[in-house]
């Protein structure tokens, strides 16, 4: 929106009732993620958080989101828009649900479950609650599948009403739950996104109640433009120009005849920034990829905005909503591998290529305003699913779990060790939660020594697990970036270490995996899981001695990578015999 010019979006509101009304919104998309939490079903959503809940305006403007995915900033709204869309006169007690990616979705397994909110008669706007299911149908376990096509991802719902009068479609509901695995537990998950919503509902209608309809809705409309004079002053706070970086992908899990790997492809980027307002083109990006590493473009937009927040708002000053995205243009040519188009399959794409392309932008965003973004961060999801049927009772079961890796050393402090991207918020589950839910046994559970790229300031550390399959064979996917595209160190500062996928057998061979893709795993089998590290930022000559002591001390680096490394640092802390 060029040429914006209110200088102040609360002109007329009471600024004491902004706050209060804007910081309830907020409380209240914080409480649905609570809601959520407590009433779920699989331990995804339960303990690891792989969900977003948020407050939209009656037109499908992300006004409030909780404390939870930025990988959900982009879609979210494009997703409740296209149930305004489609069903332009709600009704009070409707609910409606919505995965598919070229509609708004991300990929099929995030579901959204949407509900209108009113108070006496008028739309307030929408509740949402995007979460996870562990399994949404398709050709395994987890529809993580290689396949080439969105059709074999599992099962695609466009907008659809699933409750009336506030009671289940049962037609509907039980349509879905036969294309399902677990079904009681993809059930119970679904129930838990409906009372998150009813939450948002409520505390809207209270609201309304308090201040009435028509102050609520403009204040719901400011809090939109409050985010966007913020997002167009910190924009101004960095040099106007022109940067552009073309990053290489590790493939799109489809490993050709006559082929040894998977092959990588490109991804593009030229950022311009002016003034108050950034645009950033994908021109140049490869084609549609076979396997599913094809991203929508609000998939794309969310790494893009991802990243942005990250490193213009660094204090989190700006509410994260629609507002703050106007000014804001994320273009990519149709039908390239950033703006898929139908039928391109998307499952891995929504985490593997929002986080690659949030570090795509802080690349170019270091040439802009250096001091401002991290080096490579480990860039991916590191999904592991295992799925087959419980030895212990009989039951179908579907773990899905995200092992962390390194985030990028920054301009003035070493990198994060074993954390999500910058797009995700994910908490880890508990061992005891995995091994009691799930008929594996987790044997190895470490930083992995050594992967955070050498620098001034040394890269995050990738995470190494181990499980065991217990009690008879399962299926097992996985899907991993960075096996051979390294993490960047900036100004001087080396690559992280790549991930390594192995599956060791009953027997002891040991079989190296791709990153993505599925394959059985036998009883008793290990599977040898570590993601990426992250790159280093400055020259390893200049590494602070004390801080190479405290990673000696601490084994994030082995003597032998010091000696190599880090010569320098090495030979003063042997002098001083230490």
């Amino acid at each position: 929106m060029a040429g914006f010019d209110t200088p102040n979006p609360t002109a007329g509101i009471d600024a004491a009732r902004f706050e209060v009304v804007k910081n309830a919104l907020i409380s209240a998309a914080e409480e649905m993620k609570i809601v959520l939490a407590k009433t779920a079903y699989s331990p995804l959503l339960k303990m690891a958080g792989d969900y977003s809940c948020g407050i939209f305006s009656a037109t499908g403007d992300m006004v409030a989101q909780g404390p939870d995915l930025p990988i959900h900033l982009g879609s979210m709204p494009d997703a409740v828009r296209s149930v305004v869309q489609t069903f332009p006169e709600p009704v009070e007690g409707e609910v409606y649900i919505h995965n598919d990616p070229y509609h708004g979705g991300s990929h099929l397994p995030d579901v959204n479950v949407v509900m209108p909110a009113f108070y006496e008669g008028r739309l307030l706007g929408y509740g949402c609650v995007r979460a996870h299911w562990p399994d949404i149908g398709g050709g395994a376990p987890g529809s993580y599948s290689a396949v080439t096509e969105i059709y074999g991802e599992g099962l695609r719902m466009p907008p659809t009403r699933i409750y009336v009068d506030g009671k289940p479609d049962e037609n509907i509901e039980r349509f879905i739950l036969a294309n399902v695995r677990a079904p009681s537990e993809r059930q119970g998950d679904l129930r838990a996104q409906v009372a998150a919503n009813r939450r948002a509902v409520d505390r809207m209608g209270a609201l309304a109640k308090k201040y009435g309809t028509d102050e609520l809705l403009r204040i719901m409309d400011a809090i939109l433009d409050y985010s966007e004079v913020m997002m167009r002053a910190a924009l101004r706070g960095i040099p106007d120009g022109t940067a552009r970086f073309v990053d290489t992908i590790d493939g799109d899990g489809i490993v050709e005849p006559g082929e040894a790997h998977d092959q990588t492809f490109k991804v593009a980027l030229t950022l311009t920034k002016t003034g108050d307002e950034i645009t950033l083109d994908f021109e140049g990006s490869d084609p549609r990829v076979k396997g599913p590493m094809n991203a929508p473009l609000t998939v794309t937009a969310s790494g893009c905005f991802a990243a942005l927040k990250w490193a213009l708002d660094p204090k989190a000053l700006i509410p994260p909503n629609s507002g703050a995205w106007r000014p804001v243009t994320v273009t990519a040519p149709k039908g390239c591998v950033v703006n898929a188009q139908e039928p391109a399959p998307v499952t891995y794409a929504n985490h593997e290529m929002s986080a690659r392309i949030s570090d795509i932008v802080f690349r170019c965003l270091h040439d802009l305003a250096p001091g401002r973004t991290p080096a490579g961060s480990q860039g991916t999801g590191g999904v592991t699913i295992f799925g087959g049927q419980d030895y212990r009772n009989g039951n179908t079961y579907i773990s899905y779990e995200v092992t962390k890796g390194g985030f990028g050393a920054r301009p003035m402090m070493d990198g994060m060790n074993g954390v999500s991207t910058c797009i995700g918020n994910m908490l880890n589950t508990p061992v005891e939660i995995m091994e009691m839910s799930f008929p594996v046994r987790i044997e190895e559970y470490t930083l992995a020594a050594d992967t955070g790229g050498a620098g001034k300031y040394r890269g995050g550390l990738g995470v190494r697990r181990i499980w065991r399959v217990l009690g008879a064979d399962a299926n097992c996917a996985t899907c991993v970036e960075r096996t051979m595209t390294p993490a960047f160190g900036l100004d001087g500062g080396r690559e992280g270490a790549c991930a390594e996928v192995t599956l060791v057998l009953p027997d002891g061979t040991r079989e190296r995996k791709e990153g993505k893709g599925g394959f059985a795993a036998p009883k008793d089998s290990l599977l040898i899981f570590q993601v990426p590290g992250s790159g280093g930022y400055g020259r390893p000559a200049e590494r602070d001695p004390e801080a190479l002591r405290a990673d000696l001390a601490a084994g994030y680096v082995t003597p032998e990578a010091a000696a190599r490394d880090y010569p320098e640092a090495f030979e003063i802390l042997n002098q001083a015999g230490a």
